[in-house]
């Protein structure tokens, strides 16, 4: 028995998100990406918004992160599991869904590990172009993993980086992010601590994946007008700053619900005023006053992202071939006999 199309739901493998990503561009598909977050970031109330759901463990945790906004429902299975490195495996992996409310059909499954890095990368870009200082030409990125390229590109695609100074704890993983970088147009400076890489730098990036109350970046080594693109803290427990620095800084956020359990303002009072991030989007809340103003966006991740990547993908690969169809959903001749069908199938 040969499926119908009703059964088909389009796949993007991991191998043809790679081949999409290349024929489309990296540089080019976060810029675009970042551009679907900005739209939906404008139609902000019209999602369903709530906290991810969160299933931890001494080994890591386990989230699903959904959303909608009335005619498509979105989702997305991410792990965070930071011991994985040391056994030779991600820290994160990922899987996303649409589907069509009306009928509750899906209409797009995909990996979403190498996806989720463009989005992270690309929300960060797309912060930084309404924060970071004007004309600033160099970035710390603290934390040299899985993230830290996409982080680089995405800040010389969209707020025109030209230099970016590495440091990580591993100097392995520092040679590996500089390697990769050659041949990209940034200039790339490897740091022997973090102290030496936020020199000069008007952009601090800071991706570390330990899972504990961590202090990337100590008080004293924050000066004036910088911005802090913080995206390592994002769960309970996990955190990069000094608490010093938050008190400094004025805080940007995706769904304050969300930061204030996960994000670097866990460590700061219930009610610490902070910024949500498409108020200033849409011109209803201030960002950069001033070249003095110290900006903190202090991002989680959150699922409009995912939903608005997995919308991108869904059209981007409409009369390509970076998808196959997958027999995903029974279809039965007559919606009531389910059982005829298996029975038929014997």
């Amino acid at each position: 028995m040969q499926p119908s199309d009703k059964a088909l739901v389009p796949f993007v493998s991991v191998d043809n998100m790679m081949r999409l990503i290349h024929h489309i561009g990296v540089e080019r598909m976060i810029t675009e990406i970042a551009a679907q977050i900005e739209d939906d970031f404008k139609r902000w109330e019209s999602f369903d918004k709530t906290p991810r759901i969160p299933a931890h463990s001494p080994h890591g945790v386990i989230e699903l992160m959904p959303t909608s906004d009335g005619e498509a429902y979105g989702f997305k299975y991410v792990n965070g599991h930071p011991k994985n490195t040391s056994e030779g495996l991600q820290t994160v992996t990922a899987f996303g869904l649409l589907a069509d409310v009306y009928t509750g059909y899906p209409t797009l499954l995909t990996e979403m590990t190498m996806l989720t890095a463009l989005r992270t990368a690309a929300t960060s870009a797309l912060v930084g172009k309404y924060l970071a200082p004007k004309n600033a030409t160099t970035m710390a990125m603290i934390g040299n993993g899985a993230q830290s390229e996409f982080q680089c590109l995405a800040f010389k695609a969209m707020c025109g980086i030209t230099t970016v100074r590495l440091y990580d704890i591993d100097p392995d993983a520092t040679a590996k992010c500089a390697a990769n970088l050659q041949g990209t147009g940034l200039k790339v400076v490897s740091c022997r601590s973090a102290e030496e890489a936020i020199e000069g730098a008007q952009i601090i990036t800071t991706c570390t994946a330990d899972k504990k109350y961590a202090t990337i970046l100590t008080d004293n080594m924050v000066g004036p007008g910088v911005h802090i693109n913080a995206i390592g803290g994002d769960c309970p427990g996990k955190t990069e700053l000094h608490r010093d620095i938050l008190l400094r800084s004025d805080i940007f956020v995706e769904y304050p619900e969300q930061t204030r359990i996960e994000g670097e303002i866990q460590a700061l009072d219930p009610d610490h005023p902070v910024t949500e991030m498409w108020q200033v989007i849409t011109g209803q809340a201030e960002g950069r006053r001033d070249e003095r103003q110290i900006t903190l966006f202090d991002s989680v991740g959150f699922a409009i992202e995912d939903f608005s990547a997995l919308r991108y993908v869904k059209r981007a690969i409409e009369g390509t071939e970076f998808f196959e169809p997958l027999d995903m959903l029974a279809d039965p001749d007559d919606p009531r006999d389910l059982f005829g069908m298996l029975m038929r199938a014997k």
